[in-house]
């Protein structure tokens, strides 16, 4: 008799998810103003580092989410998060000049610094090791919901009420995330009561090496989101795209399509395929944002996009778990997001710096980032192949 599968669909895992749709939504309904509002408040020349700053504060944030999320348990950790995001809404209408944007920007990125890594190591804690990219693919697909819909929220607020709004509001989605968080059962076993002496950090609580190969693929894949949320909102425009929104709900609705039977296909079939696959989809979808002229075209290569990257997610995700040790989930978790973050990080800065308001840059951009993807795809294959030769010299 068939054992049967374990119920992951539960109220816990419902709360997490939820939770994850809410905070997502709230830090990515900003994204498409943003552009505009610093050019309007006479900071147009930092456009890339709308981005840039808020992923450096995420990055470096991450070996103490990582630290924190292994010690003093995961629900505090996703609250801590949920409140940043919940008091910068309230803060960009006071600093209303270009050192104050800047200055929380930073301030911002801790975000999805501390709340995505605790939030992958609770999954990971419900969910048994053989639905983990199911599990971890519908949690994304949540996740991907709140990237989807804050776009179109907040240039609608933006449209029909004010900028200020849309701050306010921003602040709401995060305040009903914390909610939830509230009523979520911690799932870390032993747990140490907070201490600064637990922010002393080493170098081997910054990078998990036994994940670095997720990491490096992860990272290589990001410099291309870090681009197209810089430069998406002005290309979109230049196109006659009147809500800066729509590209980033084309693409996240497409990544909710094939999210959940895309972590399912990891499970069954094996990460390294389903990461190949994303990976040749990606840069197909680069190249056609980069040479399309035309509203469909732009729709075209935002639908590939989403496609791409909701197989990427859950199967990257998953490897990641697959790799780590149980004790330092959140360490190895932290190191992919450490990866992620400076992978859009650098995508933005470089191609804000190389933009510079020039419309006619942005396939040049797009068609670079579609030859990093390739390189991903380069390295996936030279490290199948060392591990073939060393299995076979284990045989003979």
């Amino acid at each position: 008799m068939a054992k049967p599968l374990h119920p992951i669909y539960n109220l816990q895992f419902a709360l997490v998810c939820l939770s994850s749709l809410l905070f997502s939504a709230s830090f990515n309904m900003l994204i498409p103003e943003l552009p505009a509002y610093l050019s309007s408040i006479g900071g147009a020349e930092y456009k890339g580092l709308i981005i840039a700053l808020f992923t450096l504060t995420a990055g470096i944030s991450r070996p103490f989410s990582g630290r924190l999320t292994d010690t003093i348990g995961r629900v505090p950790i996703m609250a801590v998060g949920s409140i940043v995001c919940f008091i910068c809404g309230f803060l960009y209408p006071v600093l209303g000049t270009v050192s104050g944007f800047l200055f929380l920007r930073l301030i911002h990125g801790f975000s999805t610094g501390f709340k995505p890594t605790a939030t992958a190591a609770y999954v990971a804690d419900i969910v048994p090791r053989e639905r983990w990219g199911e599990a971890l693919g519908f949690h994304g697909l949540c996740f991907s919901t709140g990237l989807a819909i804050g776009p179109a929220i907040g240039s609608t607020i933006r449209l029909y009420f004010s900028l200020n709004a849309l701050f306010y509001t921003s602040s709401l989605f995060a305040l009903m995330s914390i909610v939830i968080l509230m009523n979520m059962k911690e799932t870390l076993q032993i747990r140490q009561k907070f201490s600064f002496a637990i922010l002393k950090i080493s170098r081997r609580d910054i990078i998990a090496p036994e994940v670095l190969p997720a990491a490096i693929v992860t990272f290589l894949s990001y410099i291309a989101y870090g681009a197209i949320l810089t430069l998406i909102p002005d290309w979109g425009a230049h196109l006659g795209i009147v809500n800066k929104g729509l590209f980033f709900m084309v693409f996240t609705i497409a990544s909710l399509v094939i999210r959940f039977v895309a972590g399912k296909a990891s499970d069954r079939y094996g990460r390294i395929h389903v990461i190949n696959t994303g990976l040749v989809l990606l840069a197909i979808s680069l190249t056609i944002v980069g040479y399309a002229d035309t509203f469909a075209g732009l729709m075209a290569g935002a639908a590939v996009y989403g496609v791409a990257t909701g197989i990427l997610s859950p199967a990257l995700n998953a490897w990641t778990v697959d790799m780590s040790h149980p004790e330092y989930r959140g360490k190895a978790m932290a190191t992919m997001y450490i990866s992620l973050e400076a992978g859009i990080g650098l995508g933005a800065l470089l191609s804000g710096w190389y933009y510079q308001d020039v419309i006619a840059r942005i396939p040049m951009v797009m068609y670079v980032t579609a030859g990093i993807t390739v390189l991903a795809l380069i390295y996936m294959a030279l490290r199948s192949k060392r591990n073939n030769n060393r299995n076979a010299e284990i045989v003979l």
